[in-house]
């Protein structure tokens, strides 16, 4: 007996004009849309105060300083000189922005829930959250209300059997081709697929869009994510400097001055130093 001809499934092209691409053409849209409404919701920075810009930068200046100990410029003398100014101005508390810290004074971690900024920062993920996740929400909604049970297009290469959980929700046929894609798998396709088209659109440079835009950071996100987390402890200079301390003196026993025997070594590079 010669085997069943396999059966060939024929979809009408109103399914194509009136599902399969406004479906694509609305999610597009959302996504655009999110990228502008997100940029609107984001407050200007604030001007950080001098004292914090100092304590910042007086940091920086050892982490330079130490970074150059290898092949530093500067003969050892001077170097230990800078080295140890700096580590007699941390000890003191010199550079902190509230002064240096009273003996008697039990050391607390500062509290991130009275820092103004930091609650501005909570608050505006909260906002970015909801912008990104209740767009997503109705046009899922949206598209199991009208088009569950739809099948709207059919992928032009081969597939095996594990596809078939992904690309075909919401239908039951376990004798389908999987290569048919269903409404609801189609949502999700163009849920984690679209970024690079958005790369294109916005443009590749844009930092707002990878955010924004991007609806595959939807599925781990939360609205309240940004309330419920645990906020990050902000830096306690204090403990950083007293390291740093360490750190300098250990830079050192390191130095190397990249004038040391320079006389000697132009004389044998070009061949005119005294052989030993």
């Amino acid at each position: 007996m010669s085997p069943a001809p396999s059966m060939s499934l024929y979809l009408d092209p109103q399914i194509r004009d009136w599902v399969l691409f406004p479906i694509t053409l609305v999610m597009i849209l959302v996504g655009i849309l999110r990228h502008y409404v997100v940029i609107l919701l984001q407050s200007s920075p604030k001007k950080l105060p001098r004292a914090a810009i100092r304590e910042q930068r007086a940091l920086a200046r050892s982490q330079v300083l130490r970074a150059t100990s290898a092949n530093s410029p500067i003969p050892f003398t001077y170097y230990r000189s800078i080295s140890q100014s700096l580590s007699k101005a941390y000890t003191d508390g010199f550079y902190l922005k509230d002064g240096a810290p009273k003996k008697d004074a039990p050391s607390a971690p500062p509290n991130p829930l009275t820092d103004p900024a930091a609650m501005d920062g909570m608050m505006a993920g909260m906002k970015t959250q909801m912008v990104m996740m209740v767009p997503q929400m109705v046009i899922m909604g949206w598209i199991n209300f009208f088009f569950q049970g739809f099948v709207l297009i059919k992928l032009p290469f081969p597939l095996t059997l594990g596809f078939k959980s992904m690309l075909q929700r919401g239908i039951d046929t376990p004798d389908m081709d999987v290569r048919w894609v269903s409404s609801l798998s189609w949502y999700f396709l163009n849920f984690f697929g679209l970024n690079g088209l958005y790369r294109i659109i916005l443009g590749g440079d844009n930092a707002v869009c990878l955010t924004a835009a991007d609806s595959s950071r939807d599925m781990t996100a939360s609205p309240f994510a940004a309330a419920t987390a645990q906020p990050g402890q902000p830096q306690d200079y204090n403990k950083l400097f007293k390291a740093e301390c360490d750190n300098l003196q250990f830079s050192e026993g390191l130095h190397n001055w990249i004038g040391d025997d320079v006389e000697t070594r132009i004389l044998q590079k070009y061949g005119r130093a005294p052989k030993s």
